[in-house]
């Protein structure tokens, strides 16, 4: 069974299936993989149920054809394909318009919009919350919503702009607060929950429909 391993100074093992069906296996550090594989041997009928669970409510990829729905900052919106409207991707505040649909300018269009939304709330927290951090990077990742380094380098998911702000909010708070605590120890918690005494209500969304984010 694949999965993927993640090892930290934890003293359990634990099991998640993320929004792709894909099995995560959080483990301490010194854990061999023959005592890793076993538990996910005993394991096994609770991972083949959640993964068909989640396999089942995945909606099919997009065809970018008129009338299809995407998702813009938490609320979905039709693409309109119109002969004579320019090449790129365009949103009027009531739907998307392209003149011959592709996931190309879908991406492009999240990544500028994400940049213009993110960067500055990104500066906003820090700033407010004495933060500090080197560069930031936007990607796409299947996985990963946001990441910081050793070195306080911050990566965000630019298709996190099709989530609630709250959400966006949220991931970049997350990351913010890697820059103080590099786990995701009681004190690393309760610091966002300074700063987002809701945060929980946006980490259950991320977790309840983060495999749409990603169906592009």
């Amino acid at each position: 069974m694949n999965y993927q391993l993640i090892r930290s100074k934890r003293k359990t093992l634990s099991l998640q299936i993320n929004g792709n069906a894909q099995l995560i296996v959080r483990a301490p550090n010194r854990l061999s993989i023959a005592k890793i594989e076993r538990f996910i041997d005993e394991k096994s009928a609770w991972i083949e149920n959640k993964s068909t669970t989640i396999l089942a409510k995945t909606p099919k990829k997009p065809n970018y054809i008129d009338g299809e729905k995407f998702l813009y900052l938490g609320t979905e919106y039709s693409l309109s394909i119109k002969a004579d409207h320019p090449k790129a991707l365009t949103f009027d505040g009531q739907a998307f318009f392209l003149n011959q649909g592709n996931k190309e300018e879908f991406l492009a269009w999240y990544k500028n919009s994400f940049k213009k939304i993110a960067l500055p709330r990104l500066e906003y927290y820090a700033k407010n919350h004495q933060f500090s951090y080197n560069q930031v990077r936007l990607k796409t990742q299947k996985t990963l919503w946001g990441s910081c380094s050793s070195s306080n380098n911050i990566n965000l998911n630019y298709l996190l702009i099709q989530a609630p702000m709250s959400v966006i909010d949220y991931v970049i708070v997350h990351e913010l607060c890697h820059t103080t605590h590099k786990n995701h120890s009681k004190y690393f918690w309760q610091l966002v929950s300074s700063i987002l005494p809701n945060y929980k209500a946006s980490k259950s969304w991320l977790y309840e429909n983060g495999y749409r984010l990603t169906n592009l």
